[in-house]
């Protein structure tokens, strides 16, 4: 899964648990990671990797993960069954395959608008360059904030914006973050953690699984 070289990266992740006075966040499983979150801050540990908490990925793989807490291994799993007296709403699921360069690309829409979109763990956001914004109806220099973004040449100006719509599948989320990039070369608009933190992910046989969370 690409990480990308021109925006800041901040992971955002759910799933809570509770260990040795600590609150571990496990949402995105893959083989050999991990996403974690550890008392508030955001790690994307590989096995064998020690977080700045002293939390040691031991394994990883798309159904568990091992953590070592104090020299105690536990073992996390994605997500857990909540049972209550009414059936809970059918789970939306979207399986995105890696295409021949090792990417996750999928179709989708925003705004209503067709669009193709690389999934990108590392961007904290939806981020587009300002020709694929103007082709989306969005006024990012009119309704935008201003901010700056670090890339792969330094600074670059951006607007934070809001996508009415985004539809991955069946999957629909509305005001979603954005972020409209100037001068950005790449065609890809980047799926980022401003959609994928409301679903659960998993890597399996290179097909990586969104599923929506209850």
């Amino acid at each position: 899964m690409r990480l990308s070289a021109w925006l800041v990266v901040v992971v955002a992740l759910s799933a809570t648990f509770a260990a040795a006075a600590r609150d571990i966040k496990v949402m995105g499983l893959f083989a050999d990671r991990a996403l974690v979150v550890i008392d508030g801050n955001q790690r994307f540990l590989r096995v064998n990797e020690t977080s700045p908490e002293g939390i040691k990925l031991i394994a990883a793989n798309p159904e568990r993960a091992i953590l070592e807490i104090d020299g105690k291994r536990e073992t996390y799993f994605l997500g857990s069954d909540i049972h209550t007296d009414t059936a809970p709403p059918a789970t939306q699921r979207v399986q995105i395959a890696r295409n021949n360069d090792g990417m996750y690309m999928t179709a989708g829409s925003i705004n209503g608008i067709p669009v193709s979109l690389l999934v990108d763990t590392g961007a904290t956001s939806i981020a587009m360059n300002t020709q694929m914004a103007q082709k989306l109806g969005i006024a990012f220099r009119h309704t935008g904030k201003p901010i700056n973004v670090s890339t792969a040449n330094g600074l670059a100006k951006a607007w934070k914006v809001k996508a009415k719509t985004v539809k991955v599948g069946e999957v629909v989320r509305h005001n979603v973050d954005a972020v409209v990039i100037e001068g950005a070369a790449t065609p890809e608009i980047l799926l980022g953690m401003s959609f994928l933190s409301t679903l659960k992910m998993r890597e399996e046989n290179q097909v990586l699984i969104l599923e929506t969370t209850h």
